[in-house]
């Protein structure tokens, strides 16, 4: 198997290897961002979204298209499951700023194109989980967000 549901299979003795190159050029070509400047985070740092201020309002459709093929994307792609995540909470009332956030997650996306997730043969199968959250993030309704994985082995399940 090499490709399943848009994702690249490679398989070595290493382990198992899967990413989303293709469909991430594709990504990339529809919303006109091939040829973009890459940038080497998805998101600014402490950057705070909200509904609420005097924003140019954006073709909801477009938007929602983008969020749409970036949450596909997070399958191959956890490094950007967050700011996708931040993103599709605002698909209701989306506006310039939220756009310009998502642009930049392709303009990340452009510079690590062959990122994926690695399945790599292990002698013990270790369960470890991770958590995180920040403390009253959202503006709008001052909650908090939080976080987690879990990985079995060399891979991320949860």
């Amino acid at each position: 198997m090499s490709y399943f549901l848009g994702m690249e299979v490679s398989q070595t003795q290493q382990g198992i290897f899967l990413c989303q190159k293709a469909f991430a050029l594709k990504i990339l070509n529809k919303f006109s961002m091939l040829n973009c400047k890459a940038t080497s985070t998805p998101i600014v740092i402490r950057e705070k979204l909200s509904s609420q201020g005097d924003f140019e309002k954006v073709c909801e459709t477009t938007y929602r298209s983008l969020i749409g093929c970036l949450l596909y994307l997070t399958a191959t792609r956890p490094d950007i499951m967050f700011v996708v995540s931040l993103l599709f909470r605002f698909m209701h009332c989306c506006n310039v700023k939220h756009l310009q956030v998502a642009k930049r997650v392709l303009r990340y996306i452009k510079g690590t194109l062959s990122f994926g997730i690695m399945f790599s043969k292990v002698d013990s199968m270790k369960l470890l989980g991770y958590a995180d959250s920040d403390w009253v993030g959202s503006v709008d309704d001052m909650k908090s967000t939080s976080g987690y994985l879990f990985t079995l082995g060399s891979a991320s399940f949860c």
